[in-house]
């Protein structure tokens, strides 16, 4: 085969590939947003060299979102939220698109739109609340509760950048990725959002005593892993990144949500397919070339 057919199929396939990952993650509104969070002029919260630009903007985010949704998923309050007020299991994608939106916003977006992405979750936050199959009451709104879900993120988050992100991060960066999340939980009205890696470990140890793997979260998890719409040329590839999303979860976790522990496997296979599929999506959402 000629050289340049070869490589123009190859952009071709990227490019397919590259649309088909974005819909998926920004869903139909993602163009204006695109132009509202990247191309708007006005100071933003964070500078280009802060860490959470680094991580928010990598591949790796896509592994570090779907660990972060099975941790969260260990609480019955956040959990019993997302089971009565959350319609995951018939709209995936427009749950993934609007958290997507304010990850984009929060992090490069102009402040107006930062702002307007923490105004937005906020009323949300208003109208989430109910009775947990425990019988004990939630509420979005929580701070508490806020606080897990934060923190539950922030760890999913920097520990996909760590084992697949483009490129390594000092502990000192990775304190200041903690600090800049701080920084939008705050603004949400999380109290005493960690800052340090220390911090973030000693939180998500307060937090074990009131975690557990009800039927809602092992359901949640067997839809996430195994159920989601996807077509089926497309399900070899979220495979991957399903094992890589559970081999980054801590090993306690693994029975409470019926998930495997397979650590061997975890170390090399699960890894290696991690790499690819990080890899790839990388290679298909990069800009084309000038």
């Amino acid at each position: 085969m000629d050289s340049t057919v070869f490589l123009d199929r190859a952009e071709g396939l990227r490019v397919w590939l590259g649309s088909q990952v974005v819909s998926r993650v920004a869903g139909t509104e993602g163009p204006a947003r695109r132009a509202r969070i990247f191309a708007a002029p006005g100071e933003r919260w964070f500078t280009d060299d802060r860490p959470i630009r680094q991580v928010h903007a990598d591949a790796a985010m896509f592994v570090g979102g779907l660990r972060a949704l099975l941790y969260q998923s260990l609480h019955p309050l956040a959990m019993a939220g997302v089971a009565q007020h959350s319609d995951y299991r018939h709209d995936p994608w427009g749950r993934l698109a609007r958290t997507s939106y304010f990850l984009a916003a929060t992090t490069f977006g102009p402040t107006r739109e930062a702002e307007r992405a923490v105004a937005r979750v906020h009323a949300v936050h208003q109208r989430v609340r109910g009775i947990a199959p425990d019988g004990r009451p939630y509420a979005a709104s929580d701070p508490h509760l806020m606080r897990w879900v934060h923190c539950a993120e922030t760890d999913s988050f920097l520990a996909a950048y760590r084992r697949y992100g483009h490129a390594r991060l000092t502990l000192e960066q990775c304190d200041g990725y903690i600090t800049d999340s701080a920084f939008i939980a705050e603004r949400l009205g999380i109290d005493d959002p960690p800052r340090t890696r220390a911090q973030l470990a000693a939180a998500l140890r307060e937090y074990r005593p009131e975690l557990a793997g009800t039927p809602q979260a092992r359901s949640a998890a067997r839809y996430l892993l195994l159920q989601a719409p996807l077509p089926l040329p497309a399900r070899a590839a979220y495979s991957a990144l399903a094992a890589a999303a559970v081999g980054l979860m801590p090993a306690w976790t693994r029975w409470p949500l019926r998930l495997p522990y397979l650590p061997a496997a975890d170390a090399t296979v699960g890894r290696l397919a991690g790499q690819s599929i990080v890899t790839t999506i990388r290679w298909a959402t990069r800009p084309p070339a000038a």
